[in-house]
């Protein structure tokens, strides 16, 4: 049986920017627990621990960027963008426009799932390639790879309100003008198990406000929420 073959990582370094001294840490960075569960044997370690170190490099650069760019923003403000700026939605995007896909070293059956689960995948990645960017390169460069694919997400997080828990926002702004709790049902399920769609809906008493849709019921949720605020023009 052949082996699957090995990414070329000198074509991610081209479109990342960064060109690694230790080449082992970039393959590192990519490679899946379940990759290494499926060929036992093999002298590798799996991304985990770069991802955790990769996820506090993360969150430093990002709140340092944002108490610099918002310095009129109080800390519940500030705290909202960043969990906006480096959630799995985010971050999986992120990886999405670098090719991070292009590169995964997976399982067999990690490779067919494209859903919810590869996004997590994604976003893991992307911390751990974070990770062994610092350790490689340190401080700066670090700083340089997360500047040129998130930073400038912020801006349209701000401008779309998507850092705002619209299911918070609703339910307050419906009980202040309406004495009324919204109730969120499921409406439609879509898609295998490993890449449902959910739809819900969001209602006011028997009144159905919004519809949205998500890759889970939380996020669908969400959406709904967001579209309502906008529809009864509560933003």
């Amino acid at each position: 049986m052949m082996k699957k073959s090995v990414p070329d990582f000198a074509k991610f370094e081209e479109i990342s920017g960064v060109t690694f001294k230790n080449k082992e840490l970039l393959r590192r960075a990519f490679t899946h627990r379940s990759y290494l569960n499926e060929n036992r044997g093999m002298e590798a370690s799996h991304n985990e621990r770069l991802e955790f170190l990769g996820d506090a490099v993360l969150e430093l650069l990002v709140t340092e960027y944002l108490f610099e760019k918002y310095p009129d923003s109080n800390e519940g403000d500030l705290t909202a963008y960043r969990a906006s700026l480096v959630n799995a939605i985010t971050l999986s995007e992120a990886a999405q426009k670098i090719n991070v896909n292009d590169f995964l070293l997976l399982s067999k059956g990690e490779a067919k799932d494209t859903g919810k689960a590869r996004q997590y995948i994604l976003a893991n990645t992307m911390e751990a390639i974070i990770g062994a960017i610092y350790l490689d390169q340190g401080y700066d460069l670090s700083k340089y790879f997360i500047s040129k694919n998130l930073f400038h997400l912020i801006d349209k997080i701000v401008e779309d309100k998507s850092w705002i828990d619209a299911k918070s926002q609703f339910q307050e702004k419906a009980q202040e003008e309406e004495s009324l709790t919204p109730q969120y049902k499921s409406l439609k399920e879509e898609g295998p198990d490993h890449d449902k769609r959910f739809t819900v809906g969001v209602y006011l008493g028997d009144r159905l406000v919004a519809e949205g849709e998500g890759m889970s019921k939380q996020e669908a949720e969400q959406v709904a929420a967001r579209k309502a605020l906008e529809f009864k023009k509560w933003l």
